[in-house]
């Protein structure tokens, strides 16, 4: 249930009724309530203020103007796709939903380009960007339904990463609204530039904490002329591990290289699970693609129990779709709580045996999947959706999988962000003189601590 707004809540509601276009503000306790949460299912204490539905700019800097003066915090929003509740929004607080900021500005050719709003959902840019030959590069898995800028707030990584790098490496410039209502423009059109200190880099993966993002110069590429996809399937997910590490002595580097274990796949197909205990997705693309696929071939070979290949796009496709069909079935068999974890390459199987024992450990089914190519593994641990929140069991099962990560010279999120799920353990990464830096920056943006509070940091 709602509380009853304080004074400076209803006098924001009053100022955003006198100053937002009709239908911009929702009150209604019901409909507020549905941006309460985000995919991660957590769920916050009581209920949002309202909602803004933000279709411009201007109605960005209006909120946060009197959000700011009037001490209220303020949580930005997509689509709310996010998987570590960084969107979530309790009593009390102001919904920013960037969701209906939907437009591609425009897309140039000639400097492979695009500027977007941040309520673009990722895999229809990449389809406006296909009808001139470009495609955006980073692929994460929810690309039909997350937006650019919640991509952009968590540095989203994604199938590609391997090759084309995560969200910032292909982000060149932003359009931002700080705390107090302040527009400014970080970045440029070029894909070089070194004036002053990276503020585009710094925005993104800072999960609305710092600035709420308004538009998006993003980096495009061309279609590769070819692609050459292969499936593997091992014994095990360690030999499974060893064998994508492998690929990367060869001198190989894939578009994506996606490992699926055993458990996910009897999830999604009892019938896969019978071919193997893990399965290796490898792509490789451009000119040179079928001669990388051949190598990539040579490479597991030895270690695989079986191994296809194809050059047809439908055939790449249903090779990949166990990939994308992981978290879905997953969810077909309770709330998954999705770790994020990456560690160096080299140590992608002793991460993956130490997961395992960890699930046995605690009697915590964990299932993972991973993003070889770049050591970022998603270990996830499915508990009963019916109970209020999660048991010890799966929380201490959660912290040593960080601790296993951070041992291994990893990181607690590659892809993800911390919200509130990982933010108990962001100072164990980042040690004290670094997060006290960090603490000091989220001040000189947001001095009164009212953008996306308690996420992040």
């Amino acid at each position: 249930m709602t509380a009853p707004p304080t004074t400076a809540s209803a006098q924001l509601l009053g100022l955003l009724a006198r100053d937002l276009a009709p239908a911009r503000l929702t009150t209604e306790p019901g409909p507020v309530a549905a941006y309460a949460t985000d995919r991660s299912g957590t769920r916050p204490d009581g209920e949002p203020l309202a909602v803004v539905h933000a279709r411009r700019t201007e109605d960005v800097t209006v909120v946060l103007r009197h959000a700011h003066e009037l001490r209220v915090p303020v949580v930005p929003r997509g689509a709310g796709s996010g998987l570590s509740g960084g969107a979530t929004a309790g009593e009390g607080v102001l919904v920013l939903d960037l969701s209906g900021m939907d437009r591609i500005l425009e897309v140039s050719v000639d400097d492979q380009l695009a500027v977007v709003e941040p309520g673009v959902i990722t895999a229809e840019l990449d389809r406006a960007a296909a009808a001139h030959g470009l495609r955006y590069a980073p692929d994460p898995a929810s690309a039909a339904l997350s937006t650019i800028g919640g991509n952009i707030a968590t540095n989203a990584g994604g199938l590609r990463c391997a090759k084309y790098g995560v969200t910032r490496d292909s982000v060149l410039g932003l359009e931002a609204v700080l705390a107090d209502g302040t527009v400014v423009r970080t970045g440029r059109r070029t894909v070089k530039g070194v004036t002053g200190y990276d503020l585009t880099a710094l925005l993104t993966g800072s999960e609305g904490t710092l600035a709420v993002i308004t538009s998006a110069t993003l980096r495009l590429r061309p279609v590769p002329v070819a692609t050459a996809t292969l499936a593997a399937y091992f014994d095990s997910f360690e030999t499974a591990a060893e064998a994508s590490y492998a690929i990367g002595r060869a001198g190989v580097v894939p578009a994506l290289a996606e490992l699926v274990d055993g458990p996910v796949l009897h999830a999604i197909d009892p019938a896969l699970r019978e071919r193997g205990a893990a399965l290796l997705v490898v792509q490789c693309d451009g000119a040179g693609a079928a001669a990388e696929a051949a190598a990539v071939a040579r490479v597991l070979a030895p270690l695989a129990v079986t191994v296809e290949r194809t050059e047809d796009p439908a055939e790449a496709e249903a090779l990949l779709a166990a990939r994308r069909l992981a978290l879905p079935a997953l969810e077909k068999l309770g709330r998954p709580l999705i770790e994020d974890i990456a560690v160096p390459r080299s140590r992608l199987a002793e991460a993956a045996a130490e997961i395992r024992a960890i699930s046995a450990r605690h009697e915590v089914p964990v299932f993972t999947v991973a993003h070889a190519a770049d050591g970022n593994l998603h270990p996830i641990i499915v508990v009963d959706p019916s109970l209020p929140v999660l048991p010890d069991a799966a929380w201490e099962a959660a912290g040593e999988i960080f601790a296993l990560a951070l041992r291994l010279g990893g990181t607690l999120t590659g892809e993800h962000g911390v919200g509130v799920l990982k933010r108990q353990w962001v100072a164990d990464e980042l040690g004290p003189a670094a997060h006290a830096l960090q603490r000091r920056i989220k001040d000189a943006f947001d001095p009164r601590g009212i953008l996306n509070p308690g996420k992040s940091l």
